[in-house]
């Protein structure tokens, strides 16, 4: 109740009572502050409240809220709107601090009889209809609280130094909260006023809405034409007429003749303008229907025109894509080739590096085996050598 209360104030500081309604703004209040002070309320539990609220002020029979109504989603919707509204004019801080929390250490702190927090409590309860929560710190006005219930109940409080410079308060403050709530005291019971300029009042109940909206509507007066202003003139004085005993029936049969016949001119003057008319309204249709038929057709034609240019505009597109799918094959094959001539010139150097090794090793191997074959040769020659020495000597 007491955020509800300071989020209401908070907000009608900076809007207007002319463009937001009372009603719908204490109730958005109140779903706020029940989230904030981390015990949620559903909507439908609000708006049931607020209606049965208006019902016994407005001394309306109470009657059970159609949950599936357009009354309850409207103001549904009217709820969760104003809630939007009170959160963006306080920029998303909705952090508030009572003054309730320092009444019970103040009292506790000067020693104070217990009477005196209750009456305290009670006095901080009603200074939230004013617009202290706004002006003044939460010490401040607990400072006043207890102040002015200490003068009620004649209790002194240590003024040799002052008690409520321990408090973080000053002397100016706690009269004006003193003086405002005196002054609340002696206004009358509030009743609610609509202010609201958009439209209509807003209204938790439906009948306070069907009896604002059931009023009965002015009756225009229709104007009839010349004629039968004329008749009805006629009509007026034969009648005033018949009233005398004297000539009743011949007044009223010269009466029934001019009826006749001014209806008889009428029907002949509609006739002619309507064969007039018919004349000149067959060409209108005629060309109305011509109009129509060209419009069509030059719609059909731009529809085709737009068509075409949209299946030309895709053909160039598929051009457009298979020239750069053909490009990209061009350089694919362009670079697949380049990749095989260097293969290939690779292999040919391979190859050729292979044969000069080859041939190197075939001219040692010849010459290693010469070599050895003359080496062979000295051998035999030197050992047939010794033996026909062997011999000589063996003859000898």
């Amino acid at each position: 109740m007491a955020t509800g209360q300071v989020l209401f104030h908070r907000f009608y500081c900076k809007k207007s009572f002319a463009r937001f309604d009372v009603k719908i703004v204490a109730a958005s209040s109140l779903w706020l502050a029940s989230k904030l002070e981390e015990s949620p309320r559903r909507a439908r539990q609000v708006i049931i409240v607020f209606h049965r609220m208006e019902c016994r002020r407005e001394n309306l029979p109470i009657e059970h809220l159609d949950l599936y109504s357009k009354k309850f989603s409207d103001l549904k919707a009217e709820l969760s709107r104003t809630e939007r509204h009170i959160l963006k004019e306080m920029g998303f801080v909705c952090h508030v601090e009572h003054p309730h929390k320092f009444i019970s250490n103040y009292l506790a702190t000067l020693e104070t009889p217990p009477e005196l927090r209750q009456e305290a409590w009670n006095l901080a309860n009603d200074s939230l209809r004013t617009t202290l929560c706004v002006r003044f710190k939460s010490e401040v006005v607990a400072c006043g609280v207890v102040y002015a219930a200490a003068r009620r109940f004649q209790v002194p409080l240590p003024e040799n130094p002052p008690w409520w410079k321990a408090f973080d308060a000053d002397k100016s403050g706690i009269d004006e909260v003193c003086r405002v709530l005196a002054r609340l005291y002696s206004l009358p019971k509030a009743q609610y006023i609509p202010v609201c300029k958009d439209g209509k009042p807003f209204t938790f109940s439906t009948r306070s809405a069907d009896s604002q909206s059931q009023q009965p509507p002015k009756e225009v007066p229709l104007s009839p034409p010349a004629n039968n202003n004329a008749n009805v003139s006629n009509t007026t004085v034969a009648v005033a007429d018949v009233e005398t005993e004297g000539a009743k029936e011949a007044k009223i049969k010269m009466a029934l003749d001019k009826l006749k016949e001014s209806k008889q001119s009428d029907d002949e003057s509609k006739s002619m303008p309507t064969t007039d008319s018919d004349a000149r309204e067959e060409p209108r249709h005629k060309s109305k229907s011509e109009h129509r038929t060209e419009s069509s057709g030059e719609k059909s034609k731009d529809r085709d025109r737009e068509r075409e240019r949209d299946r030309e505009r895709d053909r160039e597109r598929a051009k457009a894509r298979d020239r750069d799918r053909g490009r990209d094959s061009d350089r694919e094959r362009e670079r697949d080739e380049t990749e095989r001539d260097r293969d290939k010139v690779k292999d040919r150097g391979h190859r050729s590096k292979d044969r000069t090794k080859d041939s190197g090793g075939g001219h040692s191997e010849k010459s290693r085996h010469h070599s050895s074959r003359d080496r062979d040769y000295r051998g035999s020659s030197y050992s047939s050598r010794e033996k026909d020495r062997h011999r000589h000597h063996s003859y000898a």
